[in-house]
């Protein structure tokens, strides 16, 4: 005796798709509540985000350390190596020190890197004349190093908008995960 059912075994990608939808709502639903905690206590954000920032320092720091020691790199990588490592142990040690200096030292680290991002963008729109978007580029380049330069120069009043930016963001990128997850899963009823 022969039976004609035919099972439908489902397989890790299908059952995956079935629940992107509920990951993309966690997602969303956090970037929401992120943003809305950022925008409630912006002062007290920062100073989470001044203390992380501390810690990353001196995990990086102990990391660069270790680094120096390995034998994977030349004398002068391994010299660069350590010191890089010994100012990371330093600035880090800062930001345990008071609230303000580890907001301002996360507020400068921010504006250099923005300034050498910049830069790079600048420079390599105005020397290849093959490149795609030259213009954009040079452009973004001036706004980026602009940005940089700011904070820089007013880190802790700059940080503070930067901060509020980034939790009206956080919600406007929660919201539209919440809406992306619904829109999923009504396609797989589907």
């Amino acid at each position: 005796m022969t039976t004609s059912e035919k099972t439908v075994i489902e397989g890790p990608l299908h059952q995956l798709a079935r629940n992107t939808w509920q990951l993309l709502l966690l997602i969303g639903i956090t970037a929401v509540a992120l943003g809305a905690i950022v925008l409630a206590w912006p002062d007290k954000t920062l100073v989470v985000a001044g203390v992380l920032f501390g810690i990353y320092l001196v995990v990086s720091g102990i990391g660069y350390m270790f680094a120096a020691f390995g034998t994977h790199a030349g004398a002068a990588m391994r010299v660069l190596s350590f010191l890089t490592g010994a100012v990371s142990l330093v600035l880090g040690f800062f930001c345990f020190r008071d609230k303000f200096e580890a907001v301002m030292l996360l507020a400068l680290w921010i504006g250099i890197s923005w300034v050498f991002r910049g830069m790079t963008l600048l420079a390599a729109a105005l020397s290849f004349d093959h490149l795609p978007g030259r213009g954009w580029q040079a452009l973004s380049g001036v706004i980026i190093i602009v940005g940089g330069g700011v904070l820089i120069i007013s880190p802790i009043d700059s940080i503070a908008i930067l901060a509020l930016v980034a939790g009206c963001w956080l919600i406007a990128i929660g919201i539209m995960d919440v809406v992306s997850a619904f829109q999923v899963r009504h396609r797989l009823k589907a």
